[in-house]
């Protein structure tokens, strides 16, 4: 077994916990704010979706403690920016101030819509959620990029190197970006279209040797997302460098992400060890079964990044100093974990949830609570937990599903 699949994420197999209480409310069944004898009934105003889609925090289980701040933000709640090839929204520091370590952003593309030529101080790691863009690059030495992806695939900008992507057919592209930076956000970007509007015309002049009316048509403002002519095939838009290509691929393709199975889902795990490039965000992409669980686990190296992609689940993340808190997850929402927390991730509905895990790190890296444990002398563990020698017994010394 590989490094990478003998370091691979746990499922383990659990039954749903119930959800909140409910109460009448007209034909509807609708959560309480009511655990046993503790708690009373909501009579109002409330906001009843809220309620429904969080019945974690409506009710938090009786291990809940303490005051941890808010883990989770949905993009839904981002604000939209509309532009005429597509649209963008992310979720920064500024919408969830956990989040010290990675910012994200979702963008969609129309078929023929760019992003326009621009650059980051940031590094920028991407998924492919939908459809098909072709990617563009150059970098320091003057080696060029170019490249066509479609769902599933990633690909990695370092930062200060400039970029493009455009949607393809027959529908664009919809994807994530990630930033090693909480406090990022795409209205910092470098654009091509600025930096000739911010340029005096004459120096624009002097600089490419061309008279000062031929920028008499350049934009005014930043084009930022908009719509340009569908290209043709990829060979049509390689342009030769004298410096040849850049030395590690951009591009990390779906089906060269090695995929272990497990009786409770699946994971990749896609960091320098097999995307050399990727040298400032490590990735998880995990899906767990129904009735299965992303076992109990914490990162020594790095906070964790969550974007969910499809299903339902909930996670609890013990902050240490007698402190818990309880989160529901659905597609398009956020998920932070600051390092060292210990956390799971429960599928709670009858569908694979799917959902990944990004690191400020060159590494992924996770400890599991059951291997440790399972590699501690027994007596010790059972003078900890007053656990039997059966119960001792179950623990795994390795990284498995446990049914």
């Amino acid at each position: 077994m590989d490094p990478i699949s003998r370091r691979s994420i746990l499922l383990t197999s659990t039954a749903v916990v119930a959800g909140a209480a409910t109460q009448s409310h007209g034909a509807n069944q609708m959560p309480k704010p009511i655990r046993a004898a503790k708690g009373g009934t909501d009579i109002g105003p409330r906001d009843q979706t809220r309620d429904t889609e969080n019945p974690d925090i409506l009710v938090p289980p009786s291990t809940d403690k303490g005051l941890v701040p808010n883990l989770r933000f949905s993009f839904a709640d981002a604000h939209m920016n509309l532009q005429d090839g597509g649209w963008s929204r992310e979720v920064t520091q500024r919408e969830l101030p956990t989040a010290t370590e990675i910012a994200g952003v979702n963008m969609r593309l129309k078929t023929g819509g760019v992003r326009e030529l621009h650059w980051h101080k940031q590094a920028e790691w991407s998924i492919m959620l939908a459809g098909n863009a072709r990617i563009t690059a150059v970098d320091n030495d003057g080696k060029n990029f170019i490249a066509d992806v479609q769902s599933g695939d990633l690909w990695y900008f370092p930062a200060g190197i400039p970029h493009s992507i455009q949607g393809l057919g027959p529908d664009g592209c919809e994807f994530l970006l990630a930033f090693p930076d909480g406090s990022f956000s795409e209205s910092s970007t470098f654009l091509l279209s600025e930096v000739f509007a911010r340029t005096p015309k004459a120096i624009l002049a002097k600089n490419f040797g061309v008279p000062e009316n031929a920028f008499a048509r350049i934009p005014k403002e930043q084009l930022f997302i908009f719509d340009a002519p569908v290209p043709g095939p990829i060979g049509s838009d390689a342009i030769p460098s004298p410096q040849g290509t850049v030395p590690l691929s951009m591009v990390a393709r779906a089906e060269d992400q090695r995929v272990t199975k497990t009786s409770g889902g699946t994971v990749r795990i896609i960091d320098t060890r097999n995307f050399p490039i990727a040298t400032e965000i490590a990735a998880a992409i995990v899906e767990v079964a129904p009735k299965s669980m992303r076992e109990i686990h914490w990162h020594p190296n790095a906070d964790e990044w969550q974007y969910y992609i499809s299903g339902t689940g909930r996670m609890t993340v013990f902050a240490s100093r007698d402190s818990s808190r309880t989160f529901d997850f659905r597609a398009g929402d956020v998920g932070y974990v600051p390092k060292s927390m210990s956390h799971y991730v429960e599928n709670t509905g009858q569908d694979t949830l799917k959902y990944i895990e990004l690191f400020h790190s060159n590494r992924f890296e996770d400890v599991s609570l059951n291997q440790w444990l399972a590699l501690t002398p027994a007596l010790l563990v059972k003078s900890h937990l007053a656990l039997d020698q059966g119960t001792v017994d179950h623990f795994s010394r390795e990284k498995k599903v446990i049914v």
